[in-house]
């Protein structure tokens, strides 16, 4: 699938937000090596380096568009392209970040105890996740999916759920770490401008969707759900959209 990062980017604070708050409550004070798996466009990245401005770090990714603008961000890091349901790295890391990555990949159930496995001795695995698939921005794409001309070609495009529940996140790191600590965090995102929400999708959920038609299909989906989310997030008078967003933590500790 390819990835914009400048669209992405568009909402960089909000973005960028839930991986500050996940790594203030890593507990480490200087760890070797750290890796962030889909690093995007460096973004949570520069939070790492910041944060620990010794450590050998990586960032890693499947899209060379991302990679492409990470290595422009200036941050210092290596750049490594790569799947990160197959990432079988050599050496173990002190700490395995990763923001707002998991929800594209599949089988949770053997990838997190994966990734547990390539975690030193006393380090961390930290990640985080949207949770906000049953929102009116992420069922509206299924409504209009469902109900439209294009309905047979994008019959196969992603099953969109692939987060858990917190407590089958516990079930599944509880035998592989020494603590596991758990969070939910909902927040009221206050965007600006017209169409925020289809602007802020058009950066990740809408993506696969928008990316499997062309021409003037792709303009007829595209306008038909902007204007059903544009209705379901109402822009205030103040010119300000209040977009409620859901977001998993957790934090291992090896």
């Amino acid at each position: 699938m390819a990835w914009d990062p400048k669209t992405y980017l568009n909402f960089g604070a909000e973005r960028t937000r839930p991986a500050a708050e996940l790594l203030a409550r890593i507990a480490l004070h200087a760890p070797a090596r750290v890796v962030d798996l889909g690093c995007g466009p460096g973004n949570s990245t520069a939070l790492l380096a910041a944060r620990w401005p010794s450590a050998d770090l990586e960032g890693v990714d499947s899209s060379p568009e991302m990679l492409e603008e990470a290595k422009r961000s200036g941050v210092k890091a290596r750049w490594s392209e790569a799947d990160i349901a197959k990432w079988n790295p050599g050496a173990s890391y002190d700490v395995i970040f990763s923001n707002a990555t998991f929800q594209w990949l599949p089988d949770h159930k053997t990838l997190l105890p994966h990734l547990m496995s390539h975690v030193a001795e006393s380090g961390v695995f930290a990640f985080q996740v949207p949770r906000n698939f049953d929102e009116p921005c992420h069922t509206l794409i299924h409504d209009v999916v469902k109900n439209g001309p294009w309905a047979a070609k994008l019959k196969g495009v992603r099953d969109w759920w692939n987060v858990l529940e917190p407590d089958a996140y516990f079930g599944i790191l509880e035998n592989v770490a020494r603590a596991v600590d758990i969070w939910e965090t909902t927040y009221v995102q206050v965007l600006e401008g017209e169409d925020a929400v289809f602007r802020w999708m058009s950066g990740t959920g809408l993506r696969p969707f928008a990316n499997a038609l062309e021409g003037a299909e792709r303009e007829a989906f595209l306008a038909e759900y902007r204007s059903r989310v544009a209705a379901a997030y109402p822009r205030r008078e103040s010119g300000a959209t209040l977009y409620p967003f859901r977001r998993l933590f957790c934090v291992a500790r090896r």
